[in-house]
């Protein structure tokens, strides 16, 4: 599970976790569904500029990208199923996580919306009066 708040209220989605190369390479290439809160966590190992792309996949996704601190930094929503044209996720980021096309909008996330999974550590802990 990943959770995320923000001033928007909450929200709680079952992940796939793609913590290595070849679970990032793959990530949800071929899938025609993505459950209804359903996404993949992609973590990396330090902060990095991120590059995605939707070669061989089937479905709009939002792309979600984060800091070491779990803060939203940037949303890409709706990725076109198929298309190559690289999708920048910033300097500095160490995880995204993957939706549902159009699911960032209808809920609300948008840059400072904060992130908390034990991938990424004591750092994106949600302290008690954080939004």
């Amino acid at each position: 599970m990943a959770d995320l708040k923000g001033q928007w209220g909450k929200a709680r989605f079952s992940i796939e976790l793609a913590d290595d190369p070849s679970e990032r390479a793959q990530g949800l290439m071929n899938r025609p569904v993505l459950p209804a809160g359903a996404g993949m966590l992609f973590v990396y190992e330090h902060p990095q500029p991120v590059s995605f792309w939707m070669k061989n996949t089937l479905i709009p996704l939002d792309m979600i990208f984060f800091d070491r601190s779990g803060r939203v930094t940037r949303v890409h929503e709706n990725a076109i199923p198929g298309d190559l044209t690289p999708i920048d996720g910033g300097p500095d980021v160490l995880a995204v996580l993957e939706i549902n096309g159009g699911l960032a909008r209808k809920i609300g996330i948008t840059p400072g919306s904060l992130l908390r999974h034990p991938a990424l550590g004591k750092a994106a802990e949600w302290s008690c009066d954080a939004p």
